[in-house]
């Protein structure tokens, strides 16, 4: 039997530990500057926790931002908890790692995006890297919440793949 290297979940696992250390420095200092985060996940993980109204209205992924007005923020090994606005109404979120399919931080233009393996897939495949988005400009959320005060500059990501940069 041949072993391989499954860097596809390498990186996932890397970037996924990268936003957990973000978001443990965001936790003990605040958030820096004008960085504010897009987040969007999979509201179905198992491992996921919201408010039966937001998995209602959100069925599939929802883009939550951690901006102005957050709290609680308690970041733990396999996920986060957070308490975000909708609407004047305080909710209380728990969002594992593995359910992320997007982190952006458009004050600095620096976006990943995780893909995932469909259902039909064998699980033995490798995942596929994640991807990061370019410099130039963050990617745009499906579904926000909390709509940013800086109303942007309505430019679309392009996204560049890892596999462009192997030789």
């Amino acid at each position: 039997m041949s072993r391989s290297i499954d860097y596809g979940n390498l990186m996932h696992e890397a970037m996924r530990g990268l936003i957990r250390k973000v978001l443990t420095d965001v936790a003990q200092n605040g958030l820096p500057g004008a960085h504010h985060f897009f987040i969007t996940f999979d509201t179905s993980h198992p491992d996921a926790e919201l408010a039966d109204w937001l998995s209602d209205r959100y069925p599939g992924e929802m883009t939550v931002v951690m901006q102005h007005w957050y709290d609680k923020l308690d970041v733990g090994s396999e996920g986060f908890a957070v308490t975000l606005n909708f609407g004047d109404a305080p909710e209380p979120l728990y969002i594992p790692y593995d359910a992320i399919k997007t982190f952006v931080d458009p004050s600095v233009e620096f976006g990943l995006r995780f893909e995932t393996q469909g259902e039909d897939e064998d699980e033995t495949t490798p995942a596929a890297p994640p991807e990061i988005l370019p410099s130039r400009a963050p990617a745009a959320p499906k579904a926000t919440d909390v709509e940013p005060e800086d109303g942007g500059d309505g430019k679309d990501a392009e996204i560049v793949s890892l596999d462009s940069f192997r030789k």
